[in-house]
This record gives structure tokens, sequence and C-alpha cells, in this order.
């Protein structure tokens, strides 16, 4: 079995237009767990697509830190620097992608981002 085969413990994919969002929970050498967010980006060159790819690692000390963060921040945005748009304007189009089969639904299950929300 391949290392990336090895370590990789769950994933979940967003779909979001040209862009797509990977949260992989990953394993050590030393079984520890870590978590990588990947943005994934189609674009053409050439006559050809190509994928452009931005990796995050975030280690398993730092995720209450990181989720308080980013909840913060998306809030901020939500009701200081945009108060009256719509964000549920794009919840039609998540409901349509989810819609659609992603590899390893087994193990997405598992996974609870309850502590996640955007609203």
């Amino acid at each position: 079995m391949q290392r990336e085969e090895k370590e990789m413990i769950f994933s979940k994919r967003v779909r979001a237009g040209k862009r797509t969002y990977f949260f992989d929970v990953r394993t050590t050498r030393s079984n520890d767990y870590y978590m990588t967010v990947t943005e994934s980006r189609r674009q053409q060159r050439d006559g050809d697509f190509v994928y452009e790819k931005s990796k995050l690692f975030i280690y398993k000390e730092d995720f209450n830190k990181f989720v308080e963060a980013l909840q913060e921040t998306v809030d901020h945005i939500k009701t200081e620097l945009l108060p009256d748009f719509d964000f549920d304007q794009y919840a039609n189009n998540d409901e349509e992608q989810e819609e659609k089969p992603v590899a390893a639904k087994e193990n997405q299950d598992s996974f609870s981002n309850s502590e996640l929300k955007w609203e």
C-alpha cells in the first residue's frame, strides 16, 4: 500500500463552483492525527484543464484555536461587513452538489462538524 493511501483516515469534499475543498484527516508515522485543508482550482491552460492546489496543515493542538478563529471571522463578515447579504442563496447549489456520490461515503458519517456553525 502506498504511503498516501495508508495515512488517509477520513475525507470530506466540498464543491464550490470551480473550486473544491478537501478536509482530510491523516495519520503520522507515530499514529498521531492532523488535518489538511486543500483548495483545488480547475483552470484551463493551453487547451487542457489543470488543477492548482493550496494546502493547509492543522495539527491537533491547534484544532480548538483554528475553529474558534474561523468561526469568529465568518461571524464578523456576516454580522459586521455583510449584514444584509443573503448567504442562504447558495444553499440550493450546495444541496445539488451533495446529491452526487462522494468517494469514501461510509467514512463521512463518522465526522462531526457540529462545532462549525456558519449560519
